[in-house]
């Protein structure tokens, strides 16, 4: 197996994991704490659509992906706050965009291999221009990330409070959809349309059930993201398997292990006050 890491396609295969993996658990904190999870499912069936689509016109997968999630990412993100509560809204999209999907698919039906891709990942199959353009959008969503850190966690913690205090709440709504809407295509390119959770919510929610602190559970989803995306390679190159299955199986599994230990050791991180005329609360350490 060592030997097959000299190859270039394999070499590609962990540098453009490596990326998205970064980048789609440092956005996938946020949409843990927005409560956005289906909004980000929803991306990534509405990516599938763009991506047969650009397979029709002659284009990159990566391009129409991109052009359909953004579009869907600024329509979602003028909801604001209202997004959480517009499941059914969503879904009826979700269904169209995947119907659409299916007939440009039909359509299209020279290549039936890409198809495939897009469905369920092709991180093996990544070209130098493909790693280039993932690492491009990478940098850039981690920039504006870091730009508007505060204030998005803030509106996404808080957003009547931080709506009261001046903060453009509904702005930074869209923008962070449109930065999903970059680490959802990404991920498609990894793990396919179907098991993009595996890399985009996966290592947030089980470093949720582990650590508190903001930026420590944005330090454990990125370890996570990239011991699923490295782990998942390796068990696909020793068993000869798919990819895409190793990194969701891996982690399925770690969410699963961490949420009964986070039920275990939960209470003892809490401790009551000391003063006994205080109320019966409790603080974390």
């Amino acid at each position: 197996m060592l030997g097959l890491l000299g190859y270039q396609f394999v070499q590609n295969a962990f540098i453009a994991g490596t990326v998205i993996s970064i980048v789609c658990a440092v956005i996938g904190y946020f949409v843990v704490i927005r409560a956005q999870a289906f909004a980000g499912h929803a991306l990534s069936h509405i990516g599938f659509a763009g991506a047969t689509g650009a397979a029709l016109l002659g284009l990159s997968a990566f391009t129409g992906t991109l052009l359909f999630t953004v579009l869907a990412a600024l329509g979602m993100g003028a909801l604001g706050k209202r997004i959480q509560g517009r499941d059914v809204e969503i879904g009826m999209i979700l269904s169209f965009a995947l119907g659409l999907g299916v007939l440009f698919l039909k359509l299209y039906t020279t290549n039936a291999t890409e198809a495939v891709g897009i469905l369920f990942g092709s991180i093996l199959s990544v070209t130098s221009t493909d790693i280039v353009m993932s690492t491009i959008s990478a940098v850039i969503t981690l920039i504006l990330l870091l730009i508007i850190f505060r204030p998005l966690l803030f509106s996404s913690v808080d957003p009547e409070v931080a709506e009261a205090r001046g903060v453009p709440v509904r702005t930074l709504s869209i923008f962070f959809m449109v930065l999903l809407a970059v680490a959802v295509t990404g991920a498609i390119l990894v793990v396919g349309v179907l098991l993009v959770f595996a890399l985009l919510i996966a290592p947030a929610a089980t470093a949720q059930h582990i650590v508190k602190r903001p930026l420590t559970t944005i330090i454990l989803s990125v370890t996570l993201g990239l011991f699923f995306t490295w782990g998942g390679l390796l068990l696909a190159l020793f068993f000869h398997g798919p990819v895409s299955f190793f990194i969701a199986g891996l982690a399925s599994i770690t969410y699963l292990l961490a949420v009964p230990v986070y039920h275990i050791i939960s209470p003892h991180f809490y401790m009551p006050l000391p003063h006994e005329n205080r109320e019966q609360t409790s603080t974390i350490i």
